[in-house]
């Protein structure tokens, strides 16, 4: 492991996040929502829910009109019912290190490159904290970070998973590499098969923008490449969808390990380049 650098305090954003599962999950995750508005004319079980967080956790409500909520927001696709943020905290590469040490496994982190669609970034985060992911990494320009839709398409899931943003990737990456991580990029160019590629011990995912791919230099830092067998006539998959293949792969192995056979400092590959 080489030496870390010093620990600096995470960045914040002030956001509303709307939709009954997104907000909900921000008050079971215990994030720091400053204010819930709700719809007064909605009710359910979950709003319901909500309203029962809310006065469990001493977080104050507001109860106005759907045409005052959808005016607040700027659409009326919230369901009637928005949290207001205090602080949303990116993490830093401590947080994924100490996530993975507390599962008891080898690091496994997912590098993301220049995902711009909202969509494709909430779902992405869906399937990493579904599939067991310590720690997504994204770039803070030419990309989408935590917003409002993303939270809203990652079902709440961006709340317990340890994002972190920042300025350069290829250090970023350098930085996975010194502390014992190897690097798989995802691209149908790739050498091997994602079937037959070892994608044992700790690893970082890294996964392109659709319409770009992964940026070259960040590429060529990779350890090695896998592509997605592709039967069918199309030559790729979305890129979420590519994600969640990547890491259910990575997992399914995992799982399949013996035990004692990796004690998490075994690599994927035979040999490292550079």
């Amino acid at each position: 492991m080489s030496k870390r650098r010093p620990r600096k305090a995470p960045r914040t954003e002030r956001q509303l996040v709307y939709g009954r599962n997104p907000v909900l999950e921000l008050l079971r995750a215990g994030w720091p929502v400053r204010e819930v508005w709700v719809a007064a004319e909605a009710d359910d079980s979950r709003l319901r829910g909500i309203l029962n967080a809310c006065k469990g956790l001493g977080i104050p409500v507001r109860h106005v009109t759907g045409r005052e909520l959808t005016s607040h927001v700027g659409h009326s696709d919230h369901q009637g019912v928005v949290a207001h943020l205090g602080e949303v905290r990116y993490a830093d590469l401590d947080d994924v290190f100490a996530r993975a040490k507390a599962a008891g496994e080898p690091p496994f982190v997912a590098v993301l490159d220049s995902i711009q669609d909202p969509q494709n970034l909430g779902a992405i985060l869906r399937s990493a904290e579904a599939a067991g992911v310590h720690g997504v990494i994204i770039p803070k320009r030419r990309a989408v970070g935590l917003t409002p839709a993303v939270a809203k398409a990652s079902a709440g899931a961006f709340a317990h998973l340890p994002v972190v943003q920042v300025i350069n990737l290829v250090r970023t990456v350098l930085e996975l590499k010194d502390a014992g991580l190897w690097i798989v990029a995802a691209d149908q160019s790739g050498e091997t098969s994602l079937w037959d590629a070892r994608l044992d011990g700790p690893i970082a995912v890294v996964v392109g923008s659709e319409g770009k791919g992964i940026h070259r230099l960040l590429r060529e830092t990779c350890d090695f490449t896998v592509r997605i067998p592709m039967l069918g006539k199309i030559e790729s998959l979305n890129a979420s969808v590519a994600a969640a293949l990547l890491f259910y792969e990575v997992r399914r192995r995992r799982t399949q390990s013996v035990p004692g056979e990796n004690n998490g400092e075994s690599s994927p590959a035979t040999e490292r380049k550079g």
